[in-house]
């Protein structure tokens, strides 16, 4: 990826998006532009017009972290933008970001066993890691019988986002489908600016933006943000909705992985579809170790 096309475009993206009553400026009548003008932009950070203008061409390297700060009031940034910001700025010094070492593979590397002994004892609650790519890589019981549309009869790594984008089951899967398409690309773009050397993200997202005219759009807007937690809605083939919290942690001996857990309040309908969501995964794969002829 373009590290100067990505600065440029995205605080081009965040200027449009602020208007001059949301930073106390008072404008004519007649004016043109709906968000800043570089030229306030510069004046509520503090730098000269001349070099915002440089910094929004896309020519980062150097820049110092009070200059990014500054920037990052001006336009309004929350957490997420402005650290993408700031990994944005590293990656054109050629720093690398957030501890990670630059990869070069492209195929997902099978989990450790003591992470998938870790899963295993998550019995009451969907747990799964996903790497930066959104590949799926190790899923426990629970997770395999809720990710059943996603994962399939096997095949190449299950993949988060091609399913959201690509697979017509993901909009029945997903009743909230523009939101979750929203947040799936925001958090590759975060995801983009912390590695931008990952060919593997590389190559996804531009599968994607070659097949899906959503996901080429919403890549455009440069929206960035994390996944943390929250809570979602499902719509499950087997025991129909679900709404579940889940909670996101990272995994420090492999960077970039992240540990997911989806958990139902207790005593709601959603807790009670999961039972029968884990006994239906226990039948599955008792019938899955059948001997042929059975």
């Amino acid at each position: 990826m373009d590290n100067r096309a990505e600065v440029r475009e995205f605080l081009m993206t965040r200027r449009a998006r602020v208007t001059p009553d949301a930073v106390g400026l008072t404008v004519g009548p007649n004016r043109r532009v709906a968000g800043l003008r570089r030229s306030e932009v510069a004046s509520l950070a503090g730098v000269s017009v001349e070099y915002y203008a440089k910094l929004e061409r896309g020519a980062v390297a150097g820049a110092s972290a009070s200059v990014l700060d500054a920037v990052s009031r001006a336009l309004q940034l929350d957490d997420t933008e402005r650290a993408h910001l700031l990994d944005l700025a590293r990656a054109a010094d050629g720093i690398p970001t957030s501890g990670r070492t630059r990869r070069r593979a492209s195929t997902p590397t099978a989990p450790r066993h003591s992470l998938q002994w870790a899963l295993a004892s998550i019995t009451d609650a969907i747990a799964f890691v996903r790497d930066q790519r959104h590949d799926l890589l190790a899923v426990n019981d629970l997770g395999r019988a809720f990710y059943s549309p996603v994962i399939g009869d096997g095949g190449r790594t299950p993949n988060l986002a091609r399913f959201q984008f690509l697979d017509p089951a993901a909009r029945d899967f997903y009743p909230d489908w523009d939101r979750f398409a929203e947040m799936c690309v925001a958090v590759m773009r975060a995801e983009a600016g912390r590695d931008p050397h990952d060919k593997g993200l590389q190559d996804l997202v531009g599968e994607l933006s070659l097949r899906s005219d959503t996901f080429r759009t919403l890549w455009a807007a440069h929206n960035v943000r994390t996944h943390g937690a929250g809570t979602k809605r499902f719509q499950h083939p087997i025991v129909g909705e679900l709404v579940l919290a889940y909670e996101e942690l990272a995994i420090t001996a492999e960077p970039g992985n992240v540990l997911l857990i989806y958990t139902a309040e207790p005593g709601s309908p959603s807790a009670e579809r999961l039972k029968l969501l884990a006994s239906w995964g226990a039948d599955r794969s008792e019938e899955a170790q059948l001997p042929r002829g059975i």
